[in-house]
């Protein structure tokens, strides 16, 4: 798929595809071919490709290492007002990044828009 298809798919400018496109890229998760029928595709196959990978590459570690508020030196012998909650919910996301595949999100979103076609929510 093209970055021009993919950008107006997602009503997004075809700069902001690219780009995030070429990241990827670099990383392996998608591959590219150039020419007229070139375009991107999935470096690896879906189920080894993990939602963490994603967002490492994309947005780095910093959410899942670092104090929520920005405090310095925000610790569980300093804990700032968000720290143990925070915790808890960094925990559980990162968690679910990590074990989660493209392979399984895409059956998950399969399942959910068969659900709601047949009109069960």
């Amino acid at each position: 798929m093209n970055a021009s298809h993919v950008a107006d798919k997602l009503k997004v400018p075809k700069e902001f595809v690219s780009k995030v496109m070429q990241i990827l890229t670099d990383s392996k998760i998608v591959a590219s071919k150039k020419g007229k029928n070139g375009g991107f595709y999935l470096g690896k196959n879906a189920s080894e490709i993990k939602l963490i990978d994603i967002v490492t590459v994309l947005d780095g570690m910093e959410v899942f290492n670092s104090c929520v508020l920005g405090f310095p030196g925000c610790s569980v012998s300093t804990p700032c007002p968000m720290h143990n909650e925070w915790g808890r919910i960094r925990t559980i996301a990162y968690n679910m990044l990590s074990t989660e595949t493209l392979e399984t999100m895409k059956e998950k979103s399969i399942n959910k828009i068969e659900s709601i076609a047949k009109g069960d929510y």
